[in-house]
Parts: C-alpha cells; sequence; structure tokens
C-alpha cells in the first residue's frame, strides 16, 4: 500500500505523553516510565507502518524517554545524596504546564460556544426550544491518537491467514474512499469499530483507515466521540458536502 497521508493538523509528542496518562489513569507526577515509553514506541510503529508523515516530530521524544528510562534503572548515586533529582522531573515539569496551556485553550474554546447560546434579539420560543434541543448531546472530536488505537484494537482481533496464495488485491484507499461517502448518504453517523468489524483482513482495515485519515483532512466528514476513550463515530461534515458521482 503506497499512500502516504500529510496531516495539516495533528496533535505533538507531548500531546500523546497526555493521552496515554489518561488511557492509563495515572497521575503526571507517578509516571511509570516503562510502560509508557513502550506504550509510546508502539504508537511509533503504527504511524510508521501507515506512513504518516508526522512521525519525525515524535522520535526526539522516543529518544529522551529511552534516555530516562535507562537513567532510572541504574542504582542511585551514593554521592548525589538524598535530594537527587528524580531522572523523570524535567519532562514531568513539561507536560504539567503544557497541560496548564491546554486546559486554557479549552476553557476560552467552552466560553466561545457558550456565547452562541446568547441571542441579541427576542428568537421565536418554539424556535429557540429547538435549538437547545439539538445542543443537548455534547460530541467531541476524536484525535489522531483515539483513531490509532482503535486501530490498534482491531488488528488484535483480525485472524492471520492460513493461505499462501498470491491473489490481487482486494481493496485500495480511492475504493473505500468512495464506499465511505456512500455508506455516510445512507447512514449519517457510521461507528468506526463497527466499519472495522465488517473488515476481513488486516489490508482492509489498515486501508479503511487510511481512508477516514484522508476523508478527514479533505473535511469531508468528522470524527467524533461523547468523552474520550468512547467508541468513535463518523460523521459526514455537512459544511463541506459537495456531490460525489
Amino acid at each position: 500500500m503506497n499512500y502516504k497521508i500529510h496531516l495539516e493538523k495533528f496533535e505533538g509528542p507531548l500531546d500523546l505523553l497526555l493521552f496515554l496518562i489518561k488511557k492509563n489513569d495515572i497521575e503526571i507526577k507517578d509516571i511509570p516510565i516503562a510502560i509508557i515509553t513502550e506504550q509510546y514506541l508502539e504508537y511509533i510503529e503504527m504511524m510508521k507502518m501507515l506512513d504518516l508523515d508526522v512521525v519525525g516530530d515524535f522520535l526526539v521524544m522516543a529518544a529522551t524517554l529511552m534516555q530516562i528510562k535507562s537513567r532510572m534503572l541504574l542504582p542511585p548515586d551514593p554521592l548525589a545524596g538524598p535530594e537527587e533529582v528524580d531522572p523523570r522531573q524535567e519532562l514531568i515539569d513539561r507536560l504539567k504546564e503544557y497541560e496548564q496551556f491546554k486546559l486554557i485553550a479549552e476553557g476560552l474554546k467552552s466560553k466561545e460556544l457558550q456565547r452562541q447560546d446568547l441571542f441579541g434579539r427576542l428568537v421565536d420560543e418554539e424556535k429557540l426550544n429547538e435549538i437547545k434541543d439539538d445542543a443537548k448531546e455534547v460530541l467531541v472530536e476524536a484525535t489522531l491518537f483515539d483513531l490509532i488505537n482503535a486501530l490498534s484494537e482491531a488488528l488484535k482481533h483480525i485472524p492471520e491467514r492460513q493461505d499462501y496464495q498470491v491473489s490481487q488485491e482486494e481493496y485500495t484507499i480511492e475504493g473505500k474512499i468512495h464506499a465511505l461517502l456512500h455508506l455516510l448518504i445512507e447512514t449519517p453517523r457510521i461507528s468506526l469499530m463497527d466499519l472495522f468489524r465488517r473488515s476481513t483482513s488486516k489490508t482492509e482495515v489498515v486501508c479503511t483507515f487510511v481512508a477516514v485519515l484522508e476523508l478527514t483532512r479533505l473535511k469531508e466528514i468528522v470524527i467524533v466521540q461523547h468523552r474520550q476513550f468512547d467508541d468513535i463515530e463518523i460523521v459526514r461534515n455537512t459544511a463541506n458536502e459537495t456531490p460525489h458521482e
């Protein structure tokens, strides 16, 4: 499969670390560096497999994690005394600072959304109630890491083929893109895991995944969750609908 995805907007290495910390339900100050490093490297391998253009941005952090892991395996320095600095401390400080900036940004975005509920002039009561009803379902946009996590889980449940018969490639990215757009005409919201479960091979799962990434990049679809780590749903981006043959 020769299809490189260029992502205009993606989360960086610190975002991935925060994602893994939340996924493992641990405190930033108590990072189990060996576990987090192993999982971080697994995500990088998935990015390499998908030929994503963002992999290089994560390699420096991978080297940092490996260095911290190595330092923590060494016995304590007897000359350092009881106040020896935790090898993780610099990374912990960076993560805490970054998390604070993210919280501030999310707070500002939340205030912006709240302003949308304010009306400067009288609005028909029935129409106002309709608007409020439509706003009751709160969805958040899934991240690249949520998608990779879903892909990783799907690949674990696809059995390896036991036959070695050489056959022509059955699936293409372009074909999956066309199929997804057609499916979204019939069904306005699709579960990503349901799409994966319909796949009969790892090749089909990966083709489906890359098609979702490409449609997201083209702003043809939006990938959403009710909350982080929930099932991911694919929704047609009605603001960017264009006719497709």
